[in-house]
């Protein structure tokens, strides 16, 4: 396709803002359509991101091909614990469990892809105000300069300016607190290959500690409203096992959303992918698959809108991209949902079930490893049984 002017200024045909997986992965996807494509970033690329950077099994099923993504720790075993207490540790039979990647790093790599895709990368530029008329979509961004496109791809975050637009609304909102802190090789010895996952003491909480060679990632997760509570949980968490804030390479928080079942993905010729859509796991808060492959479909839906003559055309693929999402990804969230609601409401019973009947063990590898959906788990005997017996207590 080919830059047009319009009102004196380019407009491309597709305008992506956010430079995660999401949105590195949409402006990819688009440009190799042919598409001129325009990826904002509202920081210097590489930029620091606040997450646990692990890699299961289906977010590396939606890495581009032939992407340099460095990995820093392979996990093959994972303890699981309930405040420190109970602890069990399996090791997989399946091949990594996870692989533990700095989001930096990873989201230089991706959006490199989509450079050499054909897409021109503006980091330092962030967006400001969204607005569609005359069948452009126009966006200003903090220079005061205006970006005219065909079709606008919002992967800006949980604080998206484009999912406010669409009207996203959320469900779930919580509050992370992480650290990424060096740490001694006797500890990254112990650590090793093994990834901690500790049910914690608030509702549906729980705390992580992520291997990546000298340096561990920790940190721990709660329902948004309880900050005096989740930082007393952090301090409690990191003393336990041994961790500190001290030398912390990062130290810092974010929320994570989800996003309720009925929330639009899309308005006019603006769609909105990964975080911005509020995808996210409501169970484990996992969030880098949900963008990877929400980020490609958003990238081949904006492509057609973007050549898309009829308002009626942009009706029918922004439709088909919200079924597709709802269909893969609003499965995935909705069977989730029915393991935070047993984890909240029964800590004991969801770690004894988890750790002590083996099948269930072996459903959460398939998980992990990528071999199957949370939705074909939860359709299976052992998963069926555990829910029946839990809604009757």
């Amino acid at each position: 396709m080919s830059t047009t002017r319009a009102g004196g200024g380019e407009v491309w045909d597709v305008v992506v803002v956010g430079a995660g997986p999401a949105g590195a992965g949409a402006a990819r996807v688009a440009a190799e359509t042919g598409c001129r494509v325009l990826l904002l970033e509202r920081f210097a690329i590489p930029r620091y991101k606040a997450c646990g950077g692990g890699l299961i099994g289906f977010s590396q099923a939606a890495l581009p091909d032939g992407v340099p993504i460095t990995v820093h720790d392979e996990i093959d075993s994972i303890t699981f614990g309930q405040s420190g207490r109970r602890l069990r540790t399996f090791r997989s039979r399946k091949g990594p469990l996870c692989k533990m990647v700095f989001r930096d790093e990873l989201d230089a790599a991706l959006t490199e892809a989509a450079a050499d895709a054909g897409a021109m990368v503006r980091d330092g530029t962030a967006l400001k105000v969204v607005r569609e008329e005359d069948g452009l979509v126009s966006a200003w961004t903090d220079t005061g300069e205006l970006v005219r496109a065909r079709s606008l791809v919002g992967a800006d975050g949980s604080a998206s300016r484009v999912a406010r637009y669409v009207g996203v609304s959320c469900e779930q909102v919580d509050l992370a607190l992480e650290i990424e802190a060096p740490v001694v090789p006797e500890v990254a010895s112990e650590w090793r290959g093994r990834m901690l996952i500790d049910w914690g003491p608030l509702p549906g909480s729980f705390g992580w500690v992520f291997p990546k060679g000298d340096i561990c990632t920790a940190g721990v997760v709660a329902a948004r409203g309880q900050g005096a509570a989740t930082r007393a949980y952090m301090d409690a968490f990191l003393d336990r096992y041994g961790l500190t804030r001290e030398g912390a390479v990062h130290d810092t928080g974010h929320l994570t959303r989800c996003r309720h079942a009925h929330s639009p993905l899309a308005k006019g010729r603006v769609l909105v992918a990964g975080d911005a859509a509020g995808l996210c796991d409501p169970w484990s808060r996992e969030g880098i698959s949900f963008a990877l492959r929400s980020g490609a479909w958003a990238g081949r839906a904006a492509a057609e809108i973007a050549e898309a003559g009829d308002a009626a055309v942009v009706r029918r693929v922004c439709s088909d991209y919200t079924q597709t999402v709802i269909s893969v990804l609003g499965a995935e969230m909705a069977a989730s949902r029915q393991l935070m609601n047993l984890l909240t409401k029964h800590p004991d019973l969801f770690h004894t079930v988890l750790t002590r009947i083996p099948p269930v063990w072996h459903m959460a590898e398939s998980y992990l490893t990528g071999e199957a959906s949370i939705p074909a788990l939860m359709r299976r005997p052992v998963a069926r049984m555990a829910l029946k017996t839990a809604n009757l207590l």
